[in-house]
């Protein structure tokens, strides 16, 4: 009989579901909505939570949504200030957007951590991983170990949810 190959990890992505958004005021935009006062903590929080795993992390790629960008900052803080590459392409995108959105990240970096929205990011961590979460909720974390040698080879099942976390783990009001 023969054996089944192991599946090692090459590739790590974190995918990070933007913090809690105030609703957009009068006149605003959706584009240009703010964290809430709840989200900021949470987007702090997280942050330092994410720190204190001590894992590596390569790249920050964020939305430039308001709501995106500023929680991928609160990340970067904890991380020691590292650059955060910004694309609006992440904004609203489907699954099959952000599928071509890492299919394309550069090969030089094995741990990337992506800010963004929903519902393309729940659809994206159920299409590469299955974990049946559903619903990602505000600043939620999860950690998606691919088992690709190559971006452009992310398709559906190549990944394996190793880990998420959510500010709701914390907190019983939500």
């Amino acid at each position: 009989m023969q054996a089944l190959p192991t599946l090692h990890v090459i590739k790590t992505l974190y995918l990070t579901r933007h913090a809690k958004s105030d609703p957009a005021g009068p006149g605003q935009q959706d584009f240009d909505r703010p964290l809430s006062q709840q989200g900021r903590l949470d987007a702090a929080r997280m942050a330092e939570r994410f720190a204190e795993r001590k894992e590596p992390v390569d790249a920050i790629v964020s939305s430039t949504a308001r709501r995106a960008i500023t929680t991928a900052r609160f990340c970067s803080a904890a991380l020691g200030n590292m650059p955060v590459h910004e694309t609006r392409d992440i904004y609203h995108a489907d699954l099959y957007a952000l599928e071509a959105i890492l299919r394309a990240l550069p090969d030089a970096h094995d741990r990337v951590m992506i800010f963004g929205h929903n519902p393309g990011f729940s659809e994206l961590v159920e299409h590469l991983a299955a974990p049946h979460l559903y619903h990602l909720s505000p600043c939620t974390t999860v950690r998606i170990d691919l088992h690709v040698g190559q971006w452009h080879e992310v398709a559906s099942g190549t990944g394996t949810m190793a880990w998420w976390d959510s500010p709701k783990r914390d907190r019983a009001d939500l």
